[in-house]
């Protein structure tokens, strides 16, 4: 399903098939401006990146909602491999020599087993899986062979696909999956936004504490440790320079969630039923759960199937859940996914990716176009760049995704007070006006626009105030503008914009230069107070000469 990005990507589509033209003699742009081209007309590509053995697969399977990426070390792991939407399931293999073929589709429980047919995987160039979930309408998944591999080729591939190797990067995002960052893992993450020009905007990326059920050694209370832990690596300077956010997500616990099935549960039930101290020794390792032996009613081969599928610690978190009265395999599914952390990230993947893939897209191409102007002067490029600036203008989603971003950081520039209102008014839980406004979506239109007002009023004195510093000013003032947007929907659809998507933080041009005029004017205002005080002079004087 094609995102196609509203009026701003058909002007940047005009600017790219303009730029061909104008830089069809120099090879390494036209590769560049034909991709960002084509892309523009694709759905929004995700990348799950990562190490080897980091869960990648399995975190890929829990977002599609089944068994479709292989898990093991084969072959299918070490090529990089699409999976979009498709309403009958295909496996198309590229060669490096650019040829096609079609590979068999082998189903098996619901889920998909990957061949090459005997292809080697360093002749394979990608392969391209459609498959008919709904999780891939909005967005083609990518899983990629692990990073920092023993064989070279196959890490190598990764980077290519990355653009790390100054080709284009093939994706628009990245969801990178860590158990704690390395330097060559940040630096994969500084060369795809180096290569997609998104290098300080912090929106391309999301990296997931993985496997984060063994963070806190399969205890009972592993995955609240595992969030302490994101939280603290989440305040690492190096990170937050390359990442926006971090989520931890027990990939296993997600996947059995989503496709648990009624058997499962019946298995899972009669464990939580029989002899506690049996089943206590039992789960104590992989090895004694699996023994033939085993004093519970329930075959060693079923006990071998709930390993595989949801993995030790998922047996025992759901062994706890149906002693505590989780009665059906719904119920279990549903609280499986809650705590598991994958519910969160599809929402942050939403917030800053899939809801705005056309605005993505579109700054990936503004972006490349920058960047083709700078590494390749050539006649007529004034006319290119002016495009560019007139369409950064009308680009409204942009501002709050950037600010989106950095308020997930242990020093994000919201007021911590107000951090929650303000991440919603930027869209964080939905892009309509109720959703930002956090009421309810049958609300009138009256009672939104007086509590648009209200937000606004709120968010204009935190821009207003002197003595902030200039990044909490700046911050302030985006949340202005999207009170601002609301309002406008609101205004111009009087009967029934509750629901709407409301333009991005922008306006016509002349509101956005009296904004910019009034924020200069506060940040001169600020600078005078931060002078005045760093002299010594009384912060009550100050605040007197300011009108406060």
């Amino acid at each position: 399903m094609t995102d196609p990005g509203g009026p701003a990507a058909d002007d940047v589509r005009e600017l790219l098939d303009d730029a061909l033209a104008r830089w069809a003699d120099v090879p390494p742009a036209v590769r560049r401006l034909a991709a960002a081209r084509r892309r523009l007309d694709e759905p929004l590509r995700v990348a799950i990146v990562g190490r080897v053995k980091a869960g990648k697969s399995t975190l890929l399977n829990a977002l599609v909602g089944a068994r479709v990426a292989p898990t093991d070390a084969g072959e299918c792991t070490r090529v990089v491999t699409e999976y979009r939407y498709g309403a009958t399931p295909r496996v198309v293999l590229t060669g490096t020599d650019g040829a096609t073929r079609d590979l068999p589709v082998r189903r098996d429980g619901g889920g998909l087993v990957l061949d090459l047919a005997g292809t080697p995987p360093e002749e394979v160039a990608r392969l391209v899986v459609d498959w008919p979930s709904a999780d891939l309408l909005a967005a083609t998944l990518v899983d990629t062979p692990g990073t920092g591999s023993l064989s070279a080729g196959t890490s190598d591939r990764t980077h290519a696909f990355l653009g790390d190797d100054g080709g284009p990067a093939g994706a628009d995002a990245v969801v990178h999956l860590t158990r704690q960052p390395q330097p060559d893992d940040l630096a994969v993450l500084r060369a795809f936004q180096e290569a997609t020009g998104a290098t300080g905007t912090l929106t391309s990326t999301v990296t997931v504490l993985s496997r984060a059920d063994e963070v806190g050694a399969g205890r009972p209370d592993a995955l609240r440790a595992a969030a302490e832990a994101a939280r603290r690596m989440s305040a690492d300077p190096q990170l937050q320079a390359v990442s926006s956010a971090v989520v931890p997500v027990a990939g296993k616990v997600a996947l059995a969630g989503r496709t648990l099935r009624q058997g499962d549960f019946l298995a899972l039930r009669s464990l939580a039923t029989a002899d506690p101290a049996a089943v206590t020794g039992l789960l104590l390792s992989a090895d004694r759960f699996c023994r033939p032996d085993a004093p519970v009613p329930l075959p060693p081969e079923d006990r071998v199937a709930l390993l595989d599928r949801l993995g030790l610690f998922g047996v025992r978190l759901s062994v706890a859940l149906v002693r505590a009265g989780v009665q059906d395999a719904v119920a279990l599914a549903d609280e499986l996914l809650r705590r598991s952390g994958l519910v969160e990230l599809q929402r942050l993947l939403a917030v800053q990716f899939t809801a705005r893939g056309g605005p993505v897209r579109t700054a990936a191409a503004l972006r490349l176009l920058e960047g083709v102007l700078a590494e390749h002067p050539v006649p007529g490029a004034g006319t290119v760049r002016a495009g560019v600036e007139r369409i950064r203008l009308a680009a409204d989603d942009l501002p709050e995704l950037a600010l989106l971003a950095r308020t997930r950081s242990s020093s994000g520039p919201l007021p911590p007070a107000l951090r929650a209102e303000g991440e919603r008014l930027l869209g964080a839980a939905g892009t309509g006006p109720a959703a930002r406004l956090g009421l309810p979506a049958d609300t009138p239109v009256a009672s939104l626009r007086g509590a648009a007002r209200q937000a606004l009023r709120r968010w204009q004195e935190v821009a207003a105030d002197p003595l902030a510093d200039r990044a909490a000013t700046d911050a302030a003032d985006v949340v202005v503008r999207s009170c601002e947007g609301v309002l406008a929907v609101l205004d111009g659809d009087p009967d029934g914009a509750s629901g709407g998507a409301v333009p991005g933080p922008g306006g016509p041009q002349e509101q956005r230069d009296g904004r910019q005029q009034e924020a200069t004017g506060r940040h001169h205002q600020r600078d005078a107070v931060e002078v005045g005080v760093a002299r010594g002079g009384a912060l009550r004087d100050v605040e007197g000469e300011q009108g406060r």
